[in-house]
């Protein structure tokens, strides 16, 4: 086996197995901690508060003037859990296992008008709280509007009733509820003395506790919701296959007349014509091949994350609330994987003759971090600026930095060492002129853009109805968990993608035009712009965000995702184009 490919499938072996015993030891363990005996305190606490309709706005629950211990304990958290927000602190409520509680006193406060101002707006807002008992999460509202004499009130709840499901020493289940019958109006600024209360009941269940979590995962699709889905995603599969297939029977009847026409050809010593015209330009290597090989390296190190986050989610370790974990494995992977696309950019680059790899490498280290580290430095301030949790402690970004500086950076070097000492030449079947022939003019729906918008619509109808419900899930409170079919569609996403673009750059060399290189990636990543125009029509159709805060991290972040989907799927076309590309002219005489 060539030594390359061993340091390739050393290092995703490597990133697999790191993120995988990461990940499954840490589930251990917390499996492992969750038995209790009777009477024992079982764990609550609080985690963030925040408009329903902005998931990325989120503020530390005592924010608000809830009841607080004499000291906030914050629990430790992971850097997943960080990444997202969660800022578990402990509560006054006492939960002890199998102890039933009727009515409890949290504590008793008067709210002045400051008080009531916050709590308003949290009410005007639709704010809601979460909470975590035995790591199992909970939800509720902080209050509601209701109508007196026509006049819109603001209610808020002062009694949570908490009711539990155990089986044997273990906590199965919890869901929680508010009463309004004690509700109090905060309307006017006066102050108003409360007692804040809860009740807390006990339930035996048969359900084991390996199974808990599957309550979330039901939430999260009901069963005749998972049908449809699976409908619409196996009629959206077989549109885009059968068409896929209609066309590639019609291609390759097209290139098989091509094949015969130019044996005829040499048999006459007739002049050469189409794409066979151009055999002595098609391989010359394209403008900027820094950049070019940058952009490769990138995306095939995303596209090996990506498939890599697959394979933990199809064996189970993103399960339903396992807290940070897929932020943890990406970060993990991503790391790891950096010395693919150092190997990968630094062995194109040498084979295109470059000779500045440094740059070429440095180009690569930062060519996707670069615009994710300024759209977080952005998103990082406004979060600062509105004291939201989503603002990431100074400790944190420390950490990611010298996870780049001491792993993302020296991997990259590293593999770029390996790929410019390949000895692996770039193979071409055709020899290269030495001047490259004029390219002709073209129409203008063969020019970059219009080929763009050809290329990208295919394969975005491959995934518009699975992108609903990844983003009811990103931007909302939904809970993915049917990552078989996110798979599946992803697979047929690439199958589409290489089609596609291999459709395109054959009708672009029969044109005589042999500049394919560029044109393959714009073609392969232009499903990227589609995604970025569905971001609009959701933001505006689909959800109620609003706010600044909400607005830059929506369209900052999805800017970055779109940005690495196009670099993935870029390389997609470029490596099935050429593929192609050498195949079609292997199979003719050239001269």
């Amino acid at each position: 086996m060539d030594p390359q490919l061993h340091f390739l499938l050393g290092l995703l072996s490597l990133c697999c197995c790191c993120a995988a015993l990461t990940l499954g030891s840490g589930r251990a363990l917390l499996d492992a901690a969750h038995s209790y005996n009777d009477g024992d305190k079982v764990p609550l606490y609080a985690n963030k508060v925040g408009p329903f309709h902005n998931p990325s706005e989120t503020y530390q629950y005592y924010d608000l003037p809830f009841c607080a211990p004499a000291e906030v304990k914050h629990k430790k958290e992971a850097m997943g859990e960080l990444l997202e927000g969660d800022r578990l602190v402990s509560t006054v409520y006492e939960i002890n296992f199998k102890e039933k509680k009727d009515v409890q006193k949290l504590c008793s406060a008067t709210l002045d008008r400051k008080d009531k101002e916050r709590f308003r707006k949290a009410v005007e807002n639709d704010y809601y709280f979460q909470m975590f008992f035995d790591d199992l999460p909970l939800w509720g509202f902080i209050g509601r509007f209701e109508l007196f004499d026509k006049q819109k009130h603001y209610m808020l709840f002062t009694h949570v009733h908490f009711e539990v499901r155990y089986n044997g020493k273990r906590v199965i289940e919890i869901a929680v509820s508010t009463d309004p019958a004690k509700a109090i109006d905060i309307t006017n600024d006066d102050p108003v003395p409360v007692d804040f209360t809860y009740s807390v009941t006990w339930a035996e269940t048969t359900v084991p506790f390996e199974r808990r979590m599957e309550k979330y995962q039901k939430y999260s699709f009901l069963p005749q919701h998972l049908e449809i889905h699976w409908f619409s995603i196996v009629n959206s599969c077989v549109t885009v296959l059968l068409l896929t297939g209609f066309l590639t029977t019609i291609f390759m009847r097209v290139l098989k007349n091509d094949f015969v026409k130019y044996a005829k050809e040499d048999e006459e010593d007739s002049d050469e014509t189409g794409w066979k015209y151009i055999h002595g330009d098609v391989f010359r290597f394209p403008p900027h091949p820094n950049v070019f090989a940058a952009v490769i390296g990138s995306g095939t190190q995303l596209l090996v994350l990506v498939f890599c986050v697959f394979m933990l989610a199809l064996v189970g370790v993103f399960y339903p609330y396992n807290r940070g974990s897929l932020n943890t494995a990406c970060l993990i992977i991503y790391a790891l994987t950096a010395g693919i696309s150092g190997y990968v950019s630094s062995k194109l680059y040498r084979q295109m003759g470059g000779d500045k790899w440094v740059r070429n490498l440095l180009l690569t280290a930062s060519l996707f971090c670069g615009p994710l580290f300024l759209a977080f430095c952005f998103n990082n301030s406004v979060a600062i600026a509105y004291n939201a949790t989503a603002a990431l402690p100074i400790g944190t970004i420390l950490v990611i930095t010298i996870i780049w500086a001491l792993v993302t950076l020296p991997l990259t070097v590293l593999g770029g060492i390996v790929g410019k000492n390949s000895k692996e030449e770039f193979y071409a079947p055709c020899r290269t002129n030495k001047f490259p022939r004029e390219v002709p003019s073209l129409p203008w729906f063969r020019r970059t853009i219009p080929q763009m918008c050809m290329a990208g619509f295919l394969p975005f109808s491959a995934i518009y109805i699975e992108l609903y419900y990844i983003f009811a899930s990103v931007w909302g409170h939904k809970i993915y968990t049917i990552y078989s079919i996110l798979f599946v569609v992803f697979i047929i996403l690439i199958i589409v993608t290489a089609f596609i673009t291999i459709s395109l750059t054959y009708f672009q060399l029969a044109m005589e035009d042999h500049t394919w290189w560029w044109r393959s990636i714009f073609c392969g990543g232009s499903t990227a712009f589609f995604v970025y125009g569905y971001c609009f029509y959701y933001y505006f159709a689909r959800s109620d965000m609003t706010g600044l805060m909400q607005t830059s991290f929506y369209f900052g972040y999805m800017a970055c995702v779109c940005y690495g989907f196009f670099l993935m799927l870029g390389t997609v076309g470029y490596q099935a184009s050429l593929l192609f590309v050498r195949h079609i002219y292997k199979a003719i005489k050239c001269e």
